[in-house]
Formats: C-alpha cells, sequence, structure tokens
C-alpha cells in the first residue's frame, strides 16, 4: 500500500470529497505547484463557496498539512513526478459524483490542463502554467528561476527547497520586500525537484509524463492567466501553451503588475475574481 493512501491529509481530501458530494454543488477542484500546499487556495475557496461551488483543496501525494510539517519533514516530497501527481488528482476527482472546474497554478496548471484533456473537467484554469511538450519559448528568467533545482543533476530524486532569495526572484519579484518576506514566511515548502526535471527534457522525451491532450473533444473550456511580471513561467510560455490549445473553446488572460505568486499575494483576490467571472460564463453553480 502506498503511503499517499494512509497519509492523514488523504483521509482530509477524502472528507472533503464526501462534503462536496453531499452538498450536490458542482466542485471547484484547486491544485497547487511547487513549493505550495493546498492552504495557498483557503481564501480562494472562500470566494468560490459564497459563488455556490463546492470547493475542494486536495495534496500532491504525501503533503503535510502544514507549513511547518513541511519544513520539518522535507523528505516526504521527494520523488514525486508529473505523471504520479496528475494520477492522484484524476482518481481524487474520480471520486466525485459531479464533474468539477479544475483551477490549478504552476505544475499545478499543467495538472489542470492534464485533467482537462482526460475529459476529467467541465472548464479549467490554469494560472501561470508549467509548460508541456510542444510549448518551445524557453526565456531567460525562467532559466534562471528554475537554476536552483535543474543547476544540480542529484536534485532529480532529492527534495529542493528555496532559499529567501530564490524564493524572492521565482515568486515575488513583484512585491515589497516586507511582503515578500512574509510571504516566504507563509506559504513556501520544500519541493520535489523530478518535475522540473521532466519538464526541461519534455521536448526530448517522446516517453514523457508532461504531455497535454489538446484535441480532446469534451475538454471543456480552459482560461489561462498570466502575471505581466512573473519570472518563473512568463508570458511567452504561456501564450504558447494558449496557442496549443486555441482550436477548443479557450482564452488568455494577462494580470497587469503581478508576479508567479499572484495566487497569495496581495491581489489574490483580482485573480480569483478573473477566474470566477470566466467560470461563470460557462457553468452555472446552481444547475
Amino acid at each position: 500500500m502506498s503511503t499517499s493512501s494512509t497519509r492523514p491529509s488523504c483521509a482530509r481530501d477524502l472528507a472533503e470529497i464526501e462534503r462536496a458530494n453531499a452538498t450536490g454543488r458542482i466542485p471547484v477542484v484547486f491544485i497547487h505547484g511547487l513549493w505550495l500546499l493546498p492552504t495557498s487556495w483557503e481564501r480562494w475557496a472562500a470566494v468560490f463557496e459564497e459563488a455556490g461551488f463546492a470547493p475542494l483543496l486536495p495534496g500532491w501525494p504525501d503533503d503535510p498539512e502544514t507549513v511547518g510539517e513541511a519544513n520539518a519533514h522535507p523528505e516526504v516530497f521527494a520523488g514525486k513526478s508529473v505523471g504520479q501527481v496528475a494520477d492522484h488528482f484524476c482518481d481524487l476527482i474520480g471520486k466525485l459524483d459531479r464533474t468539477p472546474v479544475v483551477v490549478g497554478h504552476s505544475f499545478g496548471g499543467l495538472i489542470s490542463q492534464i485533467t482537462a484533456g482526460r475529459g476529467l473537467s467541465r472548464a479549467s484554469v490554469a494560472i501561470d502554467p508549467a509548460p508541456f511538450r510542444g510549448v518551445l519559448p524557453l526565456p531567460l528568467s525562467s532559466l534562471r528561476a528554475a537554476s536552483a533545482v535543474l543547476g544540480n543533476p542529484a536534485n532529480y530524486h532529492r527534495t529542493v527547497p528555496l532559499t529567501y532569495e530564490q524564493f524572492r526572484y521565482s515568486f515575488v519579484n513583484a512585491v515589497s520586500e516586507e511582503e515578500a518576506r512574509e510571504l516566504y514566511d507563509t506559504f513556501a515548502v520544500p519541493a520535489s525537484g523530478e518535475p522540473l526535471f521532466q519538464a526541461a527534457a519534455a521536448n526530448i522525451n517522446p516517453w514523457t509524463e508532461v504531455k497535454v491532450d489538446t484535441t480532446a473533444a469534451d475538454r471543456g473550456p480552459l482560461l489561462i492567466i498570466s502575471g505581466e511580471k512573473d519570472h518563473t513561467v512568463p508570458w511567452a510560455i504561456a501564450n504558447a501553451s494558449y496557442k496549443k490549445q486555441a482550436h477548443n473553446a479557450h482564452a488568455i488572460t494577462e494580470i497587469p503588475g503581478r508576479g508567479h505568486a499572484l495566487t497569495i499575494d496581495h491581489g489574490w483576490r483580482e485573480v480569483a475574481d478573473t477566474a470566477l467571472t470566466f467560470i461563470r460564463r460557462f457553468v452555472d453553480p446552481a444547475a
């Protein structure tokens, strides 16, 4: 039996699924990316619940419950591949009585597009999403942001924390020094190095797990949100991801003056409202 099936947060995930099913409402599944936990979505969940949806904040396999636990036991993050994480979320979604909306950030945004390609979401939002096979731009800022992991091949199998300086560049470059330190202390946790190596090799590995079915007929509408000042996933990557999928019912928007931390910084509500407005165009929570 895998550790993910027995971890406390898995029990929490299953309890959230039961609660969502009991409401009869349309679920919204929020998927975090590297260096964050499900708690990063708590304010979003309150907004979507007020709007009539049933929000769920499931973790990646073996996610600790708190930032303190994560920093005390960083080893639990090691060895999590994109395929493993995608299958984990697809399995959880399969336990829902109603097809959900899926909202993801960074590598969570990649997972939201994978679930869409598998026909598991009625609408999706990918916020500063990590690139998939076929997305070709590789800006220098992305390389610098990823160098904390990719700079050492041994990190493939390791857990990699970010120093404050690394987090400042890759996540919180668009906020004040005071806010940046607060966000680092409040949200930052170690992360698996493997997904970044997988993404870096996606376009040269024909068997990569970092791929999205962009042609499936039952994908549902997708919105890609890009932060104007994002160093990790700049506009060039987000727009290339959009163009690979634009033949379906998709849209892209850029949030001015925002970095990779746009889901957790002082302007998170603008991003949440942008996502909610798009979703409401296609999904009636009362239906």
